[in-house]
């Protein structure tokens, strides 16, 4: 009886023996996905993070882009109202010199009352 005590306790730490190697190897391989898992998302925010960075650089040129064609645009409107001024004040000076004296005038009586 005690041989077969014996064989059944060699048989069980046996198989205890392969448990614990299978469970070395799978700890093993648990531990290397979760590597994989993690560069694989390290990856992925590297690249999300890149894409972001491609479109603020594409709005920001889009941006500069349409501030510089607003700016030509009041540039041109500002100098063509210039040069419609400049026309109306030469074809008849004393009727502009008449109107800059009557607003100024009011002006000065606007800050005469406070």
């Amino acid at each position: 009886m005690a041989d077969r005590n014996l064989k059944k306790n060699s048989k069980i730490d046996a198989r205890l023996g392969t448990l614990r190697a299978e469970l070395e190897t799978l700890s093993g391989d648990v531990n290397n996905v979760v590597g994989d898992v993690e560069d694989i998302a390290d990856n992925r925010v590297h690249l999300a993070l890149r894409k972001a960075e491609d479109v603020a650089h594409s709005a920001y040129r889009l941006a500069e882009e349409s501030a510089t064609h607003v700016v030509r645009d009041v540039d041109d409107w500002a100098s063509g109202k210039a040069d419609m001024a400049r026309k109306s004040i030469r074809a008849q000076p004393f009727s502009a010199l008449a109107l800059s004296a009557g607003v100024g005038a009011l002006i000065g009586v606007m800050f005469a009352r406070r």
